[in-house]
């Protein structure tokens, strides 16, 4: 830890003496980069940038630092993609009501500023029909019966081929 500050030295002599003594000391030598210039993308990094890539370098999920606005919107350009993974139509209907809810529960609160960013709703019916046009038509599956019958046609039918070509 450093000393405090003296009284009568302005900040800006007290660090450039804390610098010079560590540049006696020799703390500045062999570090990574030295005597070379920054790198223009370097200069060019804001904080916003420094905190996303260090969110992922942590592996945070980084549409967890988004606005409430945003993060509703985004989740609503991803609802296509997470309704096909479902399994029946009640609950494609229960997701889009359910992100609906959480839209007019965000559009009765105050907001941070005018221009916060206000998601719109999801269209339920849309979503329904783009869940039906991705399903595959089940087809029922033949009984037991049925593919016994077609197998023994089948052999009938090579049975006949083969007796034809012998005679």
């Amino acid at each position: 830890m450093t000393e405090r500050k003296p009284e009568g030295v302005s900040f800006e002599t007290w660090v450039e003496s804390q610098i010079a003594r560590a540049a006696e000391r020799g703390d500045f030598e062999g570090l990574p980069g030295a005597g070379r210039p920054l790198s223009r993308r370097d200069l060019e990094a804001t904080a916003y940038d420094w905190a996303v890539a260090k969110a992922r370098r942590e592996g945070v999920d980084t549409a967890a630092m988004l606005p409430t606005g945003l993060a509703l919107r985004r989740e609503r350009d991803e609802l296509p993609a997470r309704v096909d993974r479902l399994a029946s139509e009640a609950e494609v209907r229960a997701v889009a009501e359910d992100y609906n809810a959480r839209v007019e529960a965000f559009w009765r609160q105050p907001q941070e500023s005018r221009w916060s960013p206000v998601p719109g709703l999801a269209d339920v019916e849309a979503l329904v029909s783009g869940w039906r046009r991705a399903r595959r038509p089940v087809l029922p599956s033949p009984s037991p019966e049925v593919v016994e019958v077609r197998a023994r046609r089948r052999f009938a039918r090579l049975v006949a081929r083969f007796r034809r070509r012998r005679s």
